[in-house]
């Protein structure tokens, strides 16, 4: 039986440069890793008009029910200014007992502890009393338009079904161990578009600045909050991401202002009834506009139940600590496998991703992959 260590993998994968939705060889090295423990492997690519093609894998083990999925990403944000960085943010550098290099927090260590928990769990027990499945994405720090989503559809469309998934996702917001996800808000992008009429700034009586109204239209989205949160989840809230006025001439008033938001939103919304938030207020503002938005998915919560019983004891009896059930954070893959499944979120601390010099602590690669074999132990022992 082939033995994985998740250190080593780990270091392997952060030296594949998938950067999203570029596959970097991620994909190939989990194949080649978990076709060696007796998994069946397909790469899948899925395409959608104006956005790049993406690859995914799909892994299978066993067959029958129970039938667990584990879902993940290899992409990674883009490193910024590789000067920055101590050391080569693709070299995978071991160093002060961690691991530094884009993507080993978010997600690359939580896929090794995973396949690592797999190949112990096989080495001790033996094959699986059901079926576990890996979906992994190159596609979950971009659009999200070509992966689990598509994924997911794919692999129902030939008969699959799941009764638990766990997303690898970075969860801890300190210590290994201190919380779990069970829920995410909604994520809304919008683009708005002020439109005035363009003139002399000597002669403003004659034009219309459209600055001035993209200033007061974002004043009246952000003058009062959407809410005071829910019973599940903390306040939705607006940030103003970016204001581009695109005017180099100092003497002349701008026809056209675009402001670009994103919301994450509470269960209190869906993407329909926030849309028509957003617009009675922009028509209150006055001045002429042009709104578009999309939302990446509604809030979604699990409740509390086995799936998150069986999660919380196994993370207990490795690191001691019993997580908070959380719905705090940005969102993630299991907007789409709430569809299909319960589905909660577990994995490593969080405080580097996306960061200049992100890292991971062995001894946290070591002990995520302690939680998630105890977690495989109980979940097929109680089949």
């Amino acid at each position: 039986m082939a033995t994985v260590d998740p250190i080593e993998l780990t270091r392997a994968l952060v030296r594949c440069p998938s950067v999203t939705p570029a596959e970097g060889g991620a994909l190939a090295l989990l194949e080649e890793r978990l076709a060696a423990l007796g998994f069946a492997c397909e790469r899948v690519r899925f395409e959608a008009p104006g956005t790049d093609p993406v690859d995914n894998l799909w892994a299978r083990l066993g067959e029958g029910r129970p039938h667990l999925a584990f879902a993940g990403h290899t992409d990674v944000v883009p490193p910024g200014d590789p000067a920055r960085w101590t050391d080569d943010p693709f070299a995978g550098v071991l160093r002060d007992g961690r691991i530094w290099g884009r993507g080993t927090t978010d997600m690359k260590s939580g896929i090794a502890c995973f396949v690592a928990a797999v190949a112990g769990h096989l080495e001790r027990h033996g094959p699986p009393r059901g079926a576990i499945s890996l979906l992994i994405t190159g596609d979950e720090e971009g659009p999200a338009v070509n992966g689990t989503a598509r994924l997911l559809e794919w692999a129902a469309g030939r008969g699959e079904r799941w009764d638990a998934a766990i997303v690898g996702e970075p969860t801890c917001p300190a210590e290994l161990g201190d919380m779990m996800k069970i829920g995410r808000r909604g994520s809304m992008t919008g683009r708005l578009v002020a439109i005035g009429r363009q003139g002399h700034t000597a002669y403003p009586h004659r034009a219309e600045n459209a600055a001035h109204l993209v200033v007061a239209m974002l004043q009246a989205l952000l003058a009062e909050p959407l809410d005071g949160g829910s019973e599940l989840f903390e306040p939705s809230n607006l940030q103003v991401t970016s204001i581009d006025i695109g005017n180099p001439a100092g003497n002349v008033v701008p026809e056209r202002a675009v402001a670009t938001f994103n919301i994450r939103y509470n269960d209190r919304h869906d993407a329909a009834s926030l849309e028509r938030w957003l617009r009675e207020r922009l028509d209150k503002a006055g001045g002429r506009y042009e709104l578009e938005v999309r939302s990446s998915g509604d809030a979604f919560f699990t409740r509390p139940g086995p799936l998150s019983d069986m999660l919380g004891q196994a993370v207990e009896e490795v690191t001691g600590r019993r997580p908070e059930l959380s719905t705090s954070g940005g969102t993630s893959d299991a907007r789409f496998i709430k569809r299909y499944c319960p589905v909660v979120e577990f994995g490593l601390v969080g405080q580097s991703m996306h960061q200049v010099d992100e890292n991971v602590a062995l001894a946290d690669i070591e002990g995520l992959t302690g939680v998630y074999q105890a977690f495989l132990w109980r979940f097929f022992a109680a089949a």
